[in-house]
């Protein structure tokens, strides 16, 4: 996502003029086209979550290849019908995603072994994504590129952080050796839903408190540091001010999704 948002604001080419196209999404019209970081994040969900599950759960391998293939799709042909990018700026996001997954994919492994063995893993986790985001290209015009950018940044840093935690302080039980064939959703009860639906509401208000806690904290104390007025809403696009206060809030929101809503699932009775 940082490459791809970067890489708009370094190429600037515009999205598809209006008209003939109708923008059917306002709020991110002042950003460039290329690449579409919706397409990049499309095929690297879809394909990465494929790649690292064919060998580990027993599903026929052209089903996973077609669900990634049709979600992928999906969302590319989203952007073109919203009027949001061109079939260019789609091929491109596609091309830049498949060219990265080639590239990381022999080090898949070791990153996997930092994150669940380095007491350091947490720091450079933290320290790399916000010096980047920090550094992120100053656009001509304000765009909500960067506050965007960190927040997927700060949400994967503590997502990860999280899983750290989980395995180094050993909060969660660790996966079975042989991992069993998936059931059927047909074999899913009125109980089990249940749980699922419990789950996720209680994951929900608590991922939602904490988002609202931490943004009212961070930006109180960063107004009271440069002293600025607290309603002043234009204050808070200052890089000093938007970067800190996305990155605070959202790596909570990562933290508290991996760790803190599975122990209270536990804690109630919900696992």
């Amino acid at each position: 996502m940082y490459i791809g948002q970067v890489a708009k604001d370094l190429l600037k080419w515009p999205r598809p003029f209006s008209p003939p196209v109708v923008k059917l999404e306002k709020r991110v019209i002042t950003e460039y086209g290329m690449p579409s970081t919706h397409a990049m994040a499309a095929t690297a969900i879809s394909f990465t979550l494929l790649i690292s599950t064919m060998d580990r759960f027993q599903y026929p391998f052209i089903l996973g290849l077609m669900l990634a293939v049709v979600f992928s799709t999906l969302v590319c042909l989203s952007r073109i019908y919203t009027g949001m990018h061109t079939v260019l700026d789609v091929l491109g996001g596609i091309f830049i995603t498949t060219i990265l997954i080639i590239l990381t994919y022999p080090s898949w492994p070791l990153l996997d072994s930092l994150d669940s063995a380095s007491p350091l893993f947490p720091v450079c986790v933290l320290v790399v994504p916000f010096v980047l985001c920090y550094n992120y290209p100053v656009p001509e015009l304000y765009s909500p590129t960067r506050a965007d950018t960190t927040t997927i940044m700060a949400a994967g840093a503590g997502a990860t952080i999280g899983f750290w935690m989980n395995h180094f302080f050993q909060l969660s039980s660790e996966p079975a050796s042989s991992m069993p064939m998936i059931k059927s959703l047909s074999t899913l009860t009125t109980h089990q839903m249940f749980l699922g639906l419990s789950r996720f509401t209680v994951g929900i208000v608590l991922i939602l408190g904490v988002r609202q806690l931490m943004q009212k904290l961070s930006l109180q104390v960063l107004f009271s540091w440069f002293k600025v007025v607290t309603r002043n809403k234009e204050a808070r696009r200052r890089l000093e001010i938007e970067v800190p206060y996305k990155f605070v809030t959202y790596t909570s929101v990562g933290l508290c999704t991996t760790t803190f809503v599975p122990m209270l699932h536990r804690f109630l009775g919900l696992l």
